[in-house]
């Protein structure tokens, strides 16, 4: 199934190592605008911090695919002291092979974690890995952006 998701999220944040383990995941490709911080906005929504330290205490392997450009990516990614491929073409396969290759874990360890029907459920499925799904930090504005989200919903996890 092209849209399926391994487990749904209000917020990046609430994704734990127990439920990590319990899943066989010890690596989370993470996307970028409103899953780890809103659109433009150089700095981490609040929790991020501390979840990340968190996630790398429990030896978590974590990565930043977006489909942003590097002037973007690049100086969030430094900031969190993570790697990242940008202009990652998600929903293709492209940034997740990448980062799976970067982070030398295979396929059945590794999870998306993001906000996008579209781009990041289709693109982990696409990939074969875990896809754990949150909800987006903040709704867009844009009239493209409102058209994807309707069309996201019959996609949408019911309960978090």
């Amino acid at each position: 199934m092209l849209f399926k998701i391994t487990a749904a999220f209000r917020k990046a944040s609430d994704i734990t190592p127990q439920k990590l383990k319990e899943l066989g995941i010890r690596g989370l490709i993470l996307d970028l605008d409103n899953t780890l911080t809103t659109h433009d906005n150089p700095v981490p929504a609040d929790g991020i911090l501390e979840w990340l330290d968190c996630m790398k205490k429990n030896n978590i392997r974590l990565m930043i695919v977006s489909n942003n450009h590097p002037p973007r990516v690049k100086p969030f990614a430094d900031m969190l002291g993570l790697d990242f491929v940008s202009e990652g073409r998600k929903p293709l396969t492209k940034g997740f092979r990448e980062a799976s290759q970067k982070m030398n874990l295979p396929k059945k360890q590794l999870a998306a974690v993001g906000d996008q029907i579209y781009t990041d459920v289709l693109g982990a499925n696409l990939y074969g890995i875990k896809m754990l799904y949150v909800q987006p930090i903040e709704h867009e504005k844009t009239n493209f952006f409102k058209f994807k989200r309707k069309m996201e919903k019959p996609f949408l996890p019911k309960n978090f």
